[in-house]
């Protein structure tokens, strides 16, 4: 079964005039997100700027683009008993989240606690995704992992780009599902995960010599975003929440696309690296493809 997601062998110069990605089985697609040392994203590079490293191989660039491509999105929030109060700052977070869709872009809304709950169906509708962000209430435990998985199946077998953004305020409790399952069904499936965690504040010590340290926040998260491309944001602040989330929102719409053709359909996990030209830029990426048969 191929998993990759690609576009139309033909020359980068013929898809320049058009900005919608066209589905091939020949063409590995990766989607990359480019900011300079001081975090501020870039959007204005070129196909020259970029190198593209399968299995330790630079491959030549048979598709790029830099317009802004539309995506369905999950969105899973916490609302364990932890977050009891500060539902009312997470609830305005998701709504800056929304408010950076385009028309175009299709999302659901999704809680978990000791339960996993979603929105009815996927929408455009800002007015309608909001409702769904208003009814969230507090609930127990915190199944992260499960909920990352129940997102990945309500993804499944939609086509185009696949999203999930996942807040958390602590680490992962009473999950059925492992780590290492969701990580390699996001990489397999091609879904771009980006996590955000809000740490709180624990004082230690006696009064006028306090150390302060910070709960942790589940440290698979990260591995999640790094492996399939996405970000991950930690935040001490509830105040911080709504312009992170705006951030999420800010960078899906402004990702390149590259493509090339592999060498080989080897039926093998290859390792991937997106390299750039220029000095004191980095690239976010997925770090794996499936090279399946077309």
């Amino acid at each position: 079964m191929l998993f990759l997601t690609a576009i139309a062998a033909a020359p980068i110069s013929a898809l320049a005039a058009d900005t919608t990605f066209r589905s091939s089985s020949n063409v590995v697609s990766v989607y990359a997100t480019v900011s300079d040392a001081h975090r501020r994203l870039v959007p204005d590079l070129t196909e020259r700027d970029f190198e593209v490293v399968d299995n330790g191989t630079t491959q030549p660039l048979t598709v790029f683009f830099r317009e802004v491509q539309p995506f369905t999105l999950v969105t899973l929030l916490d609302t364990s008993a932890s977050m009891t109060g500060n539902l009312p700052v997470l609830r305005r977070a998701a709504m800056a989240l929304i408010a950076g869709l385009r028309p175009e872009d299709r999302a659901l809304v999704g809680a978990f606690g000791d339960t996993v709950e979603f929105s009815d169906a996927f929408s455009s509708d800002h007015a309608e995704l909001a409702d769904a962000v208003q009814t969230l209430c507090p609930n127990g435990t915190t199944r992260l992992y499960d909920a990352l998985l129940a997102g990945l199946d309500r993804l499944r077998g939609i086509g185009g780009r696949r999203v999930i953004v996942v807040f958390t305020d602590g680490e992962d409790t009473n999950s059925k599902a492992s780590l290492k399952k969701v990580v390699a069904r996001a990489a397999a499936e091609e879904t771009m995960v980006y996590a955000i965690g809000l740490t709180k504040a624990r004082a230690f010590g006696q009064k006028g010599a306090k150390v302060y340290d910070y709960d942790r926040i589940d440290q698979g998260l990260k591995r999640l975003a790094e492996e399939t491309g996405g970000g991950y944001f930690e935040v001490r602040s509830a105040d911080d929440l709504a312009p992170t989330f705006a951030r999420v929102a800010e960078e899906l719409h402004s990702q390149y696309v590259l493509g090339f053709e592999p060498a080989a359909f080897d039926g093998r996990t290859h390792t991937l690296h997106v390299r750039l030209l220029q000095p004191g830029m980095t690239a976010r990426a997925r770090r794996t493809y499936v090279a399946a048969q077309p």
